[in-house]
């Protein structure tokens, strides 16, 4: 019995040891990833569109190579990133294209990626203040009835929750996703009531609490414990484990070695 215990550990061990092989090579593969999202955005911003272009077309090739050959991402993240990097290569290509449009589609595919590589704190959440700073802007002008303002700080809010959407789509419900959108739809739809109205100004105040809520949401998340110390006590478990197993088996044999000499004298 004891020995199928001893057994049944060692098989526990070395699945909790591929398992965590798995994991490391993965997160080095995403690791990858996300920095060359990273050298991508840096190209754009400095408008070396070719170099970007390239690194595009490196960062498409290693994407599908990782997705072939390890299960690290589900069907939604797939596709988000996938059309990310469409959206990016179609800006890129475009003759008309604005400077700030080939930035804001590199910037949302830095974003996505490292919403996934990033169990706490992900870039995204960086847009807190900024976001809650032009939601002021935008209610004070509205209250103030300064029209031309308002419109511009609708604007910039809008860009900017247009930059984190396909990462929130990553970290949060598809429920709670389409909530925000159809808030942020209504507002951009009905601006002119929403600047007019003091009951519907009410609406952007109930979207700014929301967002607050979901930058909020992040920061709490920063308590969970990461998967390395799940793993880190799971292996101390059964290296404990073993170690109790193998000095039973010792005192055993001893006492059984002490036995064996009273029968001889």
């Amino acid at each position: 019995q004891a020995l199928v215990k001893k057994i049944f550990i060692i098989v526990v061990a070395f699945y909790v040891f591929i398992q965590s092989s798995n994991i490391v090579n993965a997160s080095s593969d995403l690791q990858k990833l996300d920095a060359k999202t990273d050298e991508i955005l840096q190209m754009v911003k400095v408008q070396r569109y070719d170099v970007a272009l390239k690194l595009l077309d490196s960062f498409s090739a290693n994407f599908l190579s990782v997705t072939a050959s390890e299960d690290i991402f589900t069907k939604d993240e797939l596709r988000i990133v996938y059309s990310a990097s469409e959206d990016l290569m179609s800006k890129m290509n475009g003759q008309d294209v604005e400077h700030s449009q080939k930035v804001n589609a590199a910037t949302k595919l830095r974003l996505v990626v490292d919403a996934i590589f990033s169990e706490q704190q992900p870039l995204w959440t960086r847009m807190e203040e900024p976001m809650m700073s032009t939601f002021n802007e935008t209610i004070k002008a509205a209250s103030e009835s300064n029209a031309q303002i308002f419109e511009n700080e609708l604007d910039d809010l809008l860009e900017q929750y247009d930059l984190i959407y396909s990462s929130l789509q990553i970290d949060f419900q598809p429920e709670t996703v389409q909530m925000l959108d159809a808030k942020f739809y209504y507002v951009d739809q009905y601006r002119p009531q929403v600047f007019l109205n003091g009951v519907e100004q009410q609406e952007l105040a109930v979207l700014q609490y929301e967002m607050q809520s979901i930058f909020n949401e992040m920061k709490e998340d920063e308590a969970d414990p990461s998967l390395w110390w799940v793993i880190i006590s799971t292996g101390s478990v059964i290296i404990a484990t073993l170690s109790y197993v193998g000095w039973k088996k010792y005192l055993g044999m001893k006492g059984n070695s002490k036995y064996k000499n009273k029968q001889k004298d």
